[in-house]
């Protein structure tokens, strides 16, 4: 999938955290996270619900304040940017919601959801080419002209995530968080989507990070993936590399998590099983190491570095090497 050579990456992420105060102390949504995503690629995000993957997107998009950490956009440092600034950066950094029936405001009609950010930011000169723009929009992701004046609750679950797609492009973004976009959809309503959001990509040389919990989806859609537990990096690299050789344990679970209809397909042997850790005040130690079947007493003290185990295939484990013989 990736070109031999690396181009200048359009986005950067240093060691970015999120932490949220509880009554209990600090909870780590998003602790010590890096990576870069090249102009036109996608980077998938995977892990299990609560693991801090909408978090990191929000971070990055400037929709939550980073606790500490640099987020670094076409060489500038946007992590602590203005509102004037952030206006400005809208125009190129977008976000397609999970839940398109509540990221839509139900007062408004299709034409009306995605005229509102050309209206904010005076893209047309007048309400006939703002029309013109609004049904080219539409035509564009699929969207027939006869549900113009529809409201989102008389929309389907494809169509209504169609309308927030097209808002997303109505300015022209170069980046654009996808925070499982079809997670709520039926099965060929995603398939649907995703094939949208690839046309898209080569169209309008487009770069997404693509959030889901799907191993499927991510793996269809994906240039590299992160691995993400509890708001860390378990492991990261290619999509084909990964689906091909998984090192770290939870990343092996994650895969035998995934119903296989074959009786005759082998299955892997690493289950997730027991409770998660707490990630508030958490404590040293690797972040899966109460679910983990190899763990030992260094796991629970010392948290383990990102390794380099393979060219570009990095994991996070003291005992990957051995658990998977590379010894």
């Amino acid at each position: 999938m990736r070109s031999a050579g690396k181009a200048a990456p359009l986005l950067e992420v240093k060691h970015l955290k999120k932490y949220f105060m509880t009554s209990s102390g600090p909870l780590h949504a998003v602790d010590d996270v890096s990576f870069t995503i090249e102009a036109g690629k996608t980077l998938g995000i995977v892990g299990e619900s609560g693991c801090g993957k909408s978090t990191l997107g929000r971070v990055i998009l400037g929709l939550l304040e980073a606790t500490d950490g640099e987020v670094i956009y076409s060489g500038e440092n946007i992590t602590n940017a203005n509102k004037r600034r952030w206006k400005e950066l809208r125009k190129e950094m977008q976000i397609i919601f999970q839940d398109p029936m509540s990221s839509l405001n139900p007062r408004f009609t299709v034409t009306e959801c995605i005229a509102e950010s050309l209206r904010i930011f005076n893209v047309c000169k007048d309400k006939k080419e703002l029309n013109r723009r609004v049904f080219e929009l539409m035509r564009t992701v699929g969207l027939d002209e006869r549900l113009a004046a529809s409201y989102p609750h008389e929309l389907d679950g494809g169509r209504r995530q169609r309308v927030g797609i097209a808002r997303a492009l109505c300015l022209s973004p170069k980046f654009i968080v996808c925070d499982e976009p079809v997670s709520s959809l039926d099965v060929s309503i995603q398939a649907q989507i995703l094939n949208l959001l690839q046309d898209l990509q080569k169209e309008n040389d487009l770069t997404y990070i693509f959030i889901t919990h799907d191993m499927f989806v991510v793996r269809h859609i994906s240039d590299d993936i992160l691995v993400i537990h509890l708001g860390c990096i378990m492991e990261k690299c290619s999509s084909d590399e990964l689906f091909e050789r998984q090192l770290h344990p939870y990343t092996k679970g994650l895969l035998a998590a995934i119903p296989v209809p074959d009786i005759d397909v082998p299955r892997i042997e690493v289950m997730l099983e027991g409770e998660l850790t707490s990630p508030i005040n958490p404590k040293p130690g690797c972040r899966f190491a109460n679910r983990c079947i190899y763990a030992q007493e260094r796991c629970f003290v010392e948290f383990p570095a990102l390794e380099e185990v393979f060219p570009d295939h990095y994991v996070s484990c003291h005992f990957c090497r051995e658990i998977n013989k590379l010894v």
